[in-house]
């Protein structure tokens, strides 16, 4: 059964009709039969052009009009579009491919992230010591000092931060930190005071303030929902911020060869209001959004079906500004390493802990297949393999339910997936949405191996099985919480070893997938769960000229190099967004 098509899906014009036209004034052209096509504004040409189109993958050169591929093919062919006007790039013989695209992003967290008070380049506890004390200094005063960007894995055994290690910076003012992941916060003695967090604050829904086993005191960190605890003392980020941040992440991604991606989850209001929206309709109004914004708005766990008319209102708010919405993100769990993810079987010395989803399933279920009826994405966060079965079985009854409705659903991370659940992805027509750098040995996984032990130790990011078994990859960073580059995602999805610690070996290598596998999750399977497969994702006639020109072809290189190649060109719409069309 064909997609239903989108609001925004509809105002756009049709691609596939483009396709045959160009094809024949070609054809005609060169018989004789008609006068010439009219020349193209742009002609890259000695390429070696990977188009990730099954009928002809590879080619020579594209011809660009009016931001549109017109043409592709060998230069001979192209030749005829060549006209007094044409601006004529060489390409020298480097690979050309459509430019990327990112399925799990959080631009506005991300930016801000790099811009408050950042911890991202921190490797030891020291470290943030030393990045915390100079943002204090920076800030004089007795107000919060706010950053993101520490990671769990510096936390052993459980990624449970202590309130010491800040108290040592300053005990005057309340210091409050997100982890790069955003499931935790990090927070010192003042901030417990200031925020009236005690051995006898209870623990909320669906979180939990870390405890001292012995004596039930805050040890220093808040988990999941226990983070709104402290986050009502961090002020707010201000308009400015919020449209700061994602112009930061637009030139940020573009450098990367990126002009899509998908908000995985944004806030929205009564009557539809968001301030993140707000953000991008002044940001794409002054044109600096370039590129391409999916939206899914983040569906209220501690409400129900009444959250339906504002979330509508929303999604149609983004699609009249001209993002693609019609998606909703559901938290289903949180992580492994403090157990916060839902597993099937209990944790690996967890005292029969199994974690617990965040939302119950026939709640899940329920407004799975209403969304789905009306043509919404369900686009689900789940980590653990318990999270992920309860994901699958509301899509199952929304299908059940509704038919094959061509909601292009996905479920994001997919840390741990027992193996009765991984051909479902096929049958339920899911996208499996992973983050490929997180499928190698490096801190963070050692406390998760921990935390589930050996045996489902065999199931973490089962990409290849997946695969195999029929179903789709779309890949995303989740940035910031790992890098957003996808050249360095390519590797290790191919690979599945990390490049900073090549000794530490592949993580279950028979999950590896194929490069030409790994380049169409970076590309025409983000497009297609973003819904924009019919503008982008592919080098087509009639397509976008979404491109992106690399220093190396990484169909030639060893695999454990991919990650050091380097974009030297993206085209928006056949214009740079980041080097020069004069390039050596």
């Amino acid at each position: 059964m064909p997609d239903k098509p989108s609001t925004a899906a509809a105002r756009r014009p049709s691609f596939a009709r483009a396709l045959p036209v160009a094809a024949l004034l070609l054809s005609m052209a060169a018989c004789g039969g008609a006068p010439a096509p009219e020349p193209a504004d742009l002609l890259l040409t000695n390429a070696r052009v990977y188009t990730v189109e099954p009928a002809r993958p590879w080619a020579q050169a594209v011809a660009i009009r009016d931001g549109r591929i017109v043409a592709v093919g060998d230069d001979a062919e192209l030749a005829s579009l060549r006209g007094d006007n044409t601006q004529v790039v060489d390409l020298g013989g480097r690979l050309l491919l459509p430019a990327f695209g990112d399925a799990h992003a959080h631009p506005q967290f991300g930016g801000i992230s790099h811009s408050r008070c950042p911890l991202h380049d921190g490797r030891t506890l020291e470290d943030y010591q030393t990045l915390v004390a100079a943002c204090v200094e920076a800030s004089p005063g007795d107000g919060v000092v706010y950053g993101v960007g520490w990671e769990d894995a510096l936390f052993p055994p459980n990624g449970v931060p202590r309130k010491e290690v800040l108290d040592a910076v300053s005990t005057t003012r309340p210091l409050i930190f997100e982890s790069v992941g955003g499931h935790s916060l990090w927070v010192n003695s003042k901030a417990l005071e200031v925020a009236g967090i005690t051995r006898d604050t209870p623990d909320p829904a669906n979180g939990h303030i870390d405890r001292d086993p012995a004596t039930g005191e805050p040890v220093g960190g808040l988990q999941e929902a226990a983070m709104a605890l402290a986050e009502k003392l961090v002020p707010p980020p201000t308009a400015a911020e919020r449209e700061a941040a994602i112009v930061y992440t637009a030139r940020h991604f573009n450098s990367l060869g990126i002009t899509s991606w998908h908000d995985a989850g944004i806030p929205f209001g009564a009557d539809g209001a968001s301030e993140t929206l707000d953000a991008y309709r002044a940001v794409r109004e002054s044109g600096r959004l370039t590129a391409r914004v999916a939206v899914a708005m983040t569906w209220k766990n501690e409400q129900g079906l009444e959250q339906l008319p504002d979330l509508v209102r929303a999604s149609e708010r983004a699609e009249a500004m001209g993002l693609v919405s019609r998606s909703v993100k559901f938290y289903v769990d949180g992580v492994i390493p403090q157990k916060t993810a839902y597993m099937l079987e209990p944790y690996a010395h967890g005292g029969g802990e199994r974690g617990k989803p965040h939302i119950a399933a026939e709640a899940l279920e329920q407004a799975a297949v209403r969304l789905d009826a009306q043509g919404f994405q369900l686009h689900a966060h789940a980590i653990g393999d318990g999270g992920v079965r309860e994901a699958l079985d509301a899509f199952a009854a929304a299908r059940k339910a509704n038919g094959a409705a061509g909601g292009r659903h996905m479920i994001s991370h997919l840390n741990v997936v027992d193996p009765a659940d991984q051909p479902r992805f096929a049958q339920l027509d899911v996208a499996a949405q992973f983050q490929p750098l997180w499928a190698s040995h490096y801190p963070y996984m050692d406390l998760t191996e921990q935390a589930i032990g050996p045996q489902r130790s065999t199931y973490l990011y089962p990409a290849n099985s997946i695969l195999k078994a029929g179903a789709r990859l779309a890949y995303g960073a989740d940035w910031p919480v790992a890098s957003a580059n996808p050249l360095e995602g390519l590797q290790v999805a191919v690979t599945r070893t990390n490049a900073e610690d090549p000794d530490s070996g592949p993580l279950l290598p028979d999950e590896a997938v194929t490069l030409e596998q790994a380049v169409r999750a970076y590309t025409i399977d983000v497009a297609y769960v973003n819904r924009m497969d019919d503008a982008i994702g592919s080098i087509a006639v009639g397509k976008q000229a979404d491109l992106v020109v690399l220093d190396r072809n990484i169909f030639e290189i060893p695999t454990d190099r991919i990650g050091t190649t380097k974009v030297l060109l993206t085209l928006f719409e056949g214009r740079p967004v980041h080097g020069d069309l004069e390039m050596p």
